[in-house]
C-alpha cells in the first residue's frame, strides 16, 4: 500500500506496488496512517517536511472506480455505498494534508488522473518527471461529471481559467513541461530518481527555514479556506457506482 520512511528532517512517503494506485478506502487508509505518522513523530522533533511519490507507473490513477461499481450487495451498489465511503476518505485525506503541520511535495514519477491528480494537487509543491507521465483530468472522456470539491482544488492552485478550461473542459494530458509552463508543476526533471532527488533537497530547504508547523498548518488552512468547506459535501458520489461512468473507457486510463 504506501510507506514512510524518515530520512533526516524529511518524510518520504512512497505508495508501493506497481500497479495503477487507484484509490479505494484500503489505500486512502494506509496513506492517512502514514501522514499520522509523520504528524505524531514529527511533534518531538523541529521542523520537518513531507514528501509523497510512488513506485511504478502511476501515481494514481484515480478513484478505483471498478471496486466502487462492483459490491456484491444489489442495494448498497444502487445506492453507491462504496461510492460515498471512498469520497468520505478521499476528502478526509485531502482535509488532513491540508492540516499537516509541516510543508508538502508531490514528488510525481508517474501518470496522475482524476482524484490522483487531486492528491497531487493537495500539496505544497508538485515535482514532476519528464520522462513518463502525465496530469489528466479524465472525467469527460469517461463520462462522469467533475465534483465541485475538486474544481475548487483545481481553482485553488490554478490562476488562469484559460487553463481551467483546458484542465477540465478538454481533458488535457499535461506533460511536464506544459505543466512547468501553465504553472502547475514547480519543476520538472529527466527521471524518476532525478525528480525524488529534487523534491528532498527542496524539503531541506524548506526545513532550513525552521517555520513553526502549527504556523504554517493555519497559515495553510486560510489559503485553502473554499476547499476546506467544500469538501462538507460530494454532490457527485451516486454517479461513479455505475450509471454515468464508460467502464471501456475506465479500462483504458
Amino acid at each position: 500500500m504506501c510507506s514512510l520512511e524518515k530520512r533526516g528532517d524529511l518524510f518520504i512517503l512512497t505508495i508501493t506496488g506497481d500497479d495503477e494506485h487507484r484509490l479505494n478506502p484500503t489505500l486512502i487508509d494506509s496513506i492517512r496512517a502514514a501522514l499520522n505518522r509523520a504528524k505524531s513523530e514529527s511533534e518531538s522533533t523541529g521542523p520537518t517536511a513531507l514528501i509523497t511519490t510512488s513506485e511504478g507507473k502511476f501515481f494514481s490513477n484515480g478513484y478505483d472506480l471498478s471496486w466502487s461499481g462492483s459490491d456484491p450487495d444489489p442495494v448498497r451498489k444502487r445506492t453507491g455505498v462504496r461510492s460515498k465511503e471512498m469520497s468520505r476518505k478521499l476528502r478526509l485525506l485531502v482535509e488532513e494534508l491540508i492540516s499537516l503541520p509541516m510543508p508538502t511535495i508531490a514528488a510525481v514519477t508517474g501518470h496522475a488522473s482524476a482524484a490522483g491528480f487531486i492528491l497531487a494537487l493537495s500539496h505544497d509543491y508538485l515535482l514532476m518527471r519528464k520522462d513518463r507521465g502525465f496530469l489528466y483530468m479524465s472525467e469527460l472522456d469517461i463520462k462522469y461529471k467533475i465534483p465541485n470539491w475538486f474544481v475548487t482544488v483545481v481553482k485553488n492552485r490554478i490562476a488562469s481559467p484559460l487553463i481551467w478550461r483546458s484542465v477540465v473542459l478538454t481533458a488535457a494530458k499535461i506533460t511536464a513541461a506544459k505543466g512547468v509552463e501553465w504553472g502547475i508543476v514547480d519543476s520538472a526533471h529527466e527521471s524518476a530518481a532525478e525528480t525524488v532527488e529534487a523534491a528532498v533537497g527542496l524539503g531541506m530547504d524548506l526545513v532550513g527555514r525552521k517555520w513553526d508547523g502549527e504556523i504554517y498548518a493555519g497559515n495553510r488552512r486560510a489559503v485553502f479556506s473554499d476547499v476546506l468547506a467544500a469538501l462538507a459535501s460530494d454532490e457527485t458520489v451516486g454517479d461513479f457506482s455505475g450509471g454515468n461512468v464508460d467502464p471501456a473507457a475506465v479500462s483504458k486510463l
